[in-house]
C-alpha cells in the first residue's frame, strides 16, 4: 500500500467538524459526509459568506487534467468533497482515510439539501437541464417539502463570458438572492459558467450539481440506491445514457490508472 497523508489546501474545522484535505493526483479531496456538508451549508449561510461546495470523481479527474479553466475553479473551492466510490478506493490504496460514508452523490444529497432549505426557509436557484426539466423536478421538490422556496432556469443558453444569455441569467440569480445556487450543465460546462461569473453572483453557497434536478424529474433513472454503496452505479448509469457516458466509464479511467502508476513509480524511484 502506499503511504499518502500529505496535507492540500481546504484544511479546516468548524460546527464541531474537523476534516483535513488529503492530497489525490496534483488535487485535494475533504472526507465529508452528508452530515459534514449540511453542516457547511448552515455555517456558510449563517455567516452570508459565498462559497464553492466542489466535488471529486474519476470524470472530474480526467477533464481537471485536460483543462486549465477547470484546475482555476477548483483552487477556488473552500471544499471538495468524494462523489464516486471509485474515489474512495483510490484513496484508500493511496493510504488515505476515506469510507464509504464520505461519498456524496447529488442522487442521494439533493433531497437532503431541500430538506435543510425547507426547515430553515432558505432561498433555492436552479440553473440547468432541459426546458421544462427543471420546473418539473421543481414542482416535485414543491410537492415535498411544502415550505420549500425554489426557482429555475433551463441550461440552454449562451453560458460564455459576457454573453447577453449570461448576463440575463445572472441578474435573475441576483434578483432572487439564493441562500443555495446549484448549477447544474453538465462538467466542464457548470464550472466554467461559476468560474466566469462568480465574482458577480450574489448566492451563499454554490454547488456543481450535475444531473442532480434531471433525476428528481425522472427524466434521466436513478441508479439503485445499493449500486452506489458497492462502486457500480457507473454500470446503471452507463446502460442508462450509453452515447453520453461511454467515454467517461470505459476510456478515461485509464488515464486515471496511469496517473496511479506513475505515482507509485514516484514513490520507488
Amino acid at each position: 500500500m502506499l503511504s499518502s497523508k500529505s496535507l492540500a489546501p481546504g484544511r479546516f474545522s468548524s460546527e464541531g467538524i474537523s476534516a483535513e484535505s488529503y492530497a489525490l493526483f496534483e488535487t485535494w479531496v475533504n472526507a465529508l459526509t452528508v452530515s459534514d456538508l449540511n453542516a457547511l451549508l448552515r455555517e456558510t449561510i449563517a455567516a452570508r459568506a459565498c462559497k464553492i461546495i466542489a466535488n471529486h470523481n474519476l470524470h472530474s479527474l480526467y477533464v481537471y487534467h485536460h483543462d486549465r479553466k477547470m484546475r482555476d475553479f477548483y483552487a477556488k473551492a473552500a471544499h471538495i468533497h468524494v462523489d464516486g466510490m471509485a474515489m474512495v478506493i483510490l484513496g484508500k490504496f493511496l493510504g488515505l482515510p476515506l469510507k464509504r460514508e464520505h461519498r456524496v452523490t447529488y442522487a442521494d444529497w439533493i433531497y437532503s439539501i431541500m430538506d435543510e432549505a425547507n426547515q430553515h426557509r432558505w432561498r433555492v436557484f436552479y440553473l440547468g437541464s432541459k426546458p421544462g426539466v427543471a420546473d418539473r423536478g421543481a414542482e416535485r421538490l414543491r410537492q415535498q417539502y411544502p415550505s420549500l422556496q425554489i426557482e429555475t432556469a433551463h441550461g440552454y443558453f449562451d453560458a460564455q463570458p459576457n454573453s447577453a444569455d449570461s448576463q440575463q441569467i445572472v441578474e435573475a440569480i441576483n434578483q432572487y438572492r439564493p441562500h443555495i445556487l446549484l448549477v447544474g450543465m453538465s462538467m466542464p460546462r457548470q464550472e466554467h459558467w461559476i468560474l466566469d461569473n462568480l465574482d458577480r453572483l450574489q448566492a451563499n453557497v454554490v454547488l456543481p450539481s450535475g444531473a442532480a434536478i434531471d433525476y428528481v424529474a425522472g427524466c434521466v433513472p436513478t441508479p439503485p440506491r445499493w449500486a452506489g454503496k458497492w462502486g457500480l452505479e457507473w454500470l446503471f448509469r452507463l446502460v442508462a445514457e450509453p452515447r453520453r457516458l461511454w467515454q467517461r466509464y470505459l476510456v478515461e479511467p485509464w488515464f486515471i490508472l496511469k496517473l496511479l502508476f506513475l505515482q507509485y513509480l514516484k514513490r520507488l524511484f
